[in-house]
């Protein structure tokens, strides 16, 4: 074990990397600011270094600017400080500073003549579906993670846990309206990962699909487009099925709907292939291995199975979904983000075969793991 020094930091033990020693010096650090061979080195570690501690502030400055729909307010005409914090109802010094934080953001850029017009990354920003809503969402998260470490000693009781009744099974008959509004909030971003995994592979040769926890329908919709000979099924809960009737309604005869809890009832047969569309990292293992054990039983030989969410890098650690989605599934009490490779293990261990993980264009939107029966 190492011991810590007069400082609070700890010795490092006998055989300790002495790069990483001497890099954690701090007369190395100093000289490298300054030497010209390593101070660009050094200098860009050292913004690095100063965007991780003040990440947070990105998070409250984006926050604002969505609670404030400045980015709205910009999307017709550039505008003077002093009429959007009118808008706004702020002080003008304070509209500077979050006009200031969000051009330094790239969200929206400072003209020469003081006005303050939408960028490029802001635009994209309102053009994403849901996008607005998953930040104002996130407050929930960011309380959770007030104090990480009793977080992550499980000391504290997540308000996200409260926003998933339906994870726990009956919490979606005490509590309809959580679990609609939970539809609402997956609905408005499950075209992004549909068009993904549509990107990805393909569905060709597959003529009836079954959407296990479909959701609103929205996967099940851009399916049935691109691909005008696919039939379809979705399961899921009696308070969500509603939601995908109205979405789906376009596509008459070619979906049928089938309500129910899949951890107390049986999966509908007679589909060819099933997609489980961000279902998986709701769970904790055995649901998991019980789900892919029933969707292996309901597929004829050859059928084929689709899973689709974000994935843990594994061996290879990835920004996106080993710190944010590995924290929220956290917050939740019952998922979890998982490789790719554990996935697999997991499909294997009931029957699935052939497994892959075609690489996606956006990790950070999802994955997809596919297999056979």
């Amino acid at each position: 074990m190492d011991v810590p020094d007069r400082s609070g930091r700890s010795k490092p033990r006998r055989g300790t990397n002495w790069l990483h020693r001497l890099i954690a010096n701090p007369a190395f650090q100093a000289w490298a600011a300054q030497n010209p061979f390593t101070r660009s080195i050094s200098r860009r570690e050292g913004a690095d270094l100063f965007n991780l501690v003040q990440g947070f502030t990105h998070s409250q400055t984006l926050l604002a600017v969505v609670e404030l729909r400045l980015l709205h307010r910009l999307y017709d005409a550039p505008a003077i400080p002093s009429d959007l914090a009118r808008l706004c109802d702020l002080k003008e010094p304070s509209m500077v500073v979050l006009l200031q934080a969000t051009a330094a953001l790239r969200l929206v850029k400072r003209q020469k003549d003081g006005r303050y017009a939408l960028a490029r990354k802001g635009a994209a920003l309102l053009g994403v579906p849901g996008l607005e809503e998953m930040i104002r969402h996130n407050r929930l998260l960011y309380r959770d993670l007030e104090d990480p470490v009793a977080f992550l000693r499980g000391e504290t009781i997540p308000e996200v846990a409260a926003f998933w009744p339906y994870v726990f099974g009956e919490g979606a008959a005490i509590n309809p309206e959580a679990s609609q509004e939970f539809s609402r909030l997956m609905a408005d971003s499950q075209s992004l990962v549909a068009q993904e995994i549509l990107s990805t592979i393909s569905l060709k040769g597959i003529k009836h699909l079954l959407d296990v926890a479909g959701g609103s329908g929205v996967f099940l919709s851009l399916a049935l487009r691109q691909y005008p000979g696919l039939t379809t099924d979705l399961f899921d809960l009696p308070t969500v099925i509603d939601t995908a009737r109205t979405r789906l309604d376009a596509h008459p005869g070619r979906v049928q709907f089938h309500s129910g809890d899949f951890r107390n009832d049986p999966l509908p047969t007679g589909a060819d292939a099933i997609s489980l569309i961000r279902v998986l990292f709701d769970h904790q293992d055995d649901t998991v291995r019980a789900l892919l054990r029933k969707v292996h039983e309901a597929l004829p030989p050859n059928g084929r199975l689709i899973i689709a969410e974000p994935m843990s890098g594994g061996t290879r650690p990835d920004q996106a979904t080993d710190v944010y989605f590995a924290f929220y599934t956290k917050a939740m009490g019952t998922g979890r983000t998982r490789s790719a490779d554990e996935i697999m293990t997991l499909c294997r261990a009931v029957g699935f075969r052939g497994l892959r993980n075609p690489a996606t264009h956006r990790s950070y939107v999802t994955s997809v793991v596919t297999g056979f029966k």
